[in-house]
């Protein structure tokens, strides 16, 4: 699972955006930490598949200790190129938000940035507004960073 998320990162991301090896390298790091902490009750990473074949993830996560306890962590949503515009996004964001609403967060937030349209659009179809924008570095190439918050209340 791991690998295949990290992959899929790293293929659009490269392909896409310009994005190179210490992104990829970043994805695989934070998300090698995650699951060496991960809580069954506070984290969940959500996969689809078809014939064998990896077409996207979602993770929630709810244990990251700098987080409030009722604050969750929408991270590392990927399509492959053979998901896209099936439905498969939006299956994955419904599983998320199941997640949450059942573990009882009342809040979850999600950094990403500018440009990429149908995620943004499915982030605000469940909920999430953009509350912050910046010039930023972060993930290997200087893009418009955005986040996004949920409030479960």
């Amino acid at each position: 699972m791991l690998g295949e998320t990290v992959g899929a990162h790293g293929v659009y991301y490269a392909r896409e955006w310009g994005f190179g090896p210490d992104f990829e390298c970043k994805v695989a790091a934070e998300m090698a930490e995650f699951l060496g902490r991960y809580d069954t009750e506070r984290d969940r990473l959500f996969s689809a598949w078809r014939n064998g074949d990896f077409l996207g993830a979602l993770t929630i996560d709810g244990s990251d200790p700098t987080l409030a306890d009722d604050q969750a962590h929408l991270r590392w949503f990927v399509t492959t190129d053979a998901a896209r515009g099936t439905g498969v996004g939006g299956r994955l964001m419904a599983a998320g938000m199941m997640f949450l609403q059942s573990a009882g967060f009342r809040s979850c937030y999600l950094t990403t940035f500018a440009g990429l349209d149908a995620a943004r659009r499915m982030y605000e179809r469940s909920g999430f507004v953009l509350t912050d924008e910046a010039q930023a570095e972060t993930w290997g190439a200087s893009v418009l960073e955005q986040r996004f918050d949920l409030n479960l209340d």
